[in-house]
């Protein structure tokens, strides 16, 4: 079974100021059209495509966090788009793992809390243990109980891998997670990103614009006008 099923994955909106590409008959902006791949348990994909193309739209709706206007998404053979918004937030919690180009990490939560927040909300009472082990593999341990103003971009992101995979999801979706950081810094997140994923035997799917990035993963789709190329 796929770790992810896209099947005639559509996305369009009525908002002229949307980044979208195609223009349908009825006046909407088609995102994304005809979208269908698989993606294989315990593998590595990357996403890319131009600004605009619709990659980042794509993740979302991997995520469940947006909805399609057509089509649907299979996590582990369930269809995410048959189960409202209580159920979708109950597959993301326990089969996915998401990391951002901007971290969104809690300004209020240290390094430390940040990263137990995903263990609390399931309940486990080893989550400041769990959480503190998952910082020392980031290369954090000295600043768990640093607040996210006082760390740099690159520990900042590092705190948010660690925040991805203290939960050991079967699947992680990345987006543009360099974005953000300088080349250097951005190699070292990416280089950890992969050494996490392979000791967990996940299955990672990233959008970047870095092909050098993209030649990292084990296949890469490029995304187009809103379509699979």
């Amino acid at each position: 079974m796929a770790a992810i099923e896209v099947i005639q994955l559509s996305k369009r909106v009525a908002d002229v100021a949307a980044a979208a590409t195609v223009v349908s008959k009825a006046g909407e902006l088609a995102i994304l059209h005809d979208v269908n791949f698989n993606v294989p348990a315990a593998t590595t994909l990357a996403i890319v495509g131009a600004s605009g193309s619709g990659k980042s739209t794509l993740l979302g709706l991997l995520a469940g966090l947006d909805t399609p206007s057509d089509g649907t998404v299979k996590i582990d053979g369930v269809d995410i788009f048959a189960l409202d918004e209580d159920g979708r937030a109950a597959v993301r919690k326990n089969k996915l793992g998401f990391v951002f180009q901007s971290f969104q990490l809690l300004g209020h939560l240290n390094a430390v809390e940040n990263v137990m927040l995903p263990l609390e909300l399931r309940g486990d009472a080893e989550a400041r243990s769990k959480a503190e082990r998952m910082l020392a593999r980031v290369g954090l341990a000295s600043r768990l109980k640093h607040y996210p103003k006082y760390l740099s971009g690159g520990e900042q992101q590092r705190v948010a891998l660690a925040r991805a995979f203290v939960t050991e999801p079967p699947l992680l979706l990345a987006d543009e997670p360099t974005g953000s950081l300088d080349a250097t810094t951005g190699e070292a997140v990416i280089k950890l990103m992969f050494e996490l994923n392979q000791e967990r035997a996940s299955t990672l799917v990233l959008v970047t614009h870095d092909a050098s990035i993209a030649a990292r993963c084990a296949r890469t789709i490029t995304i187009a006008a809103g379509r699979l190329v």
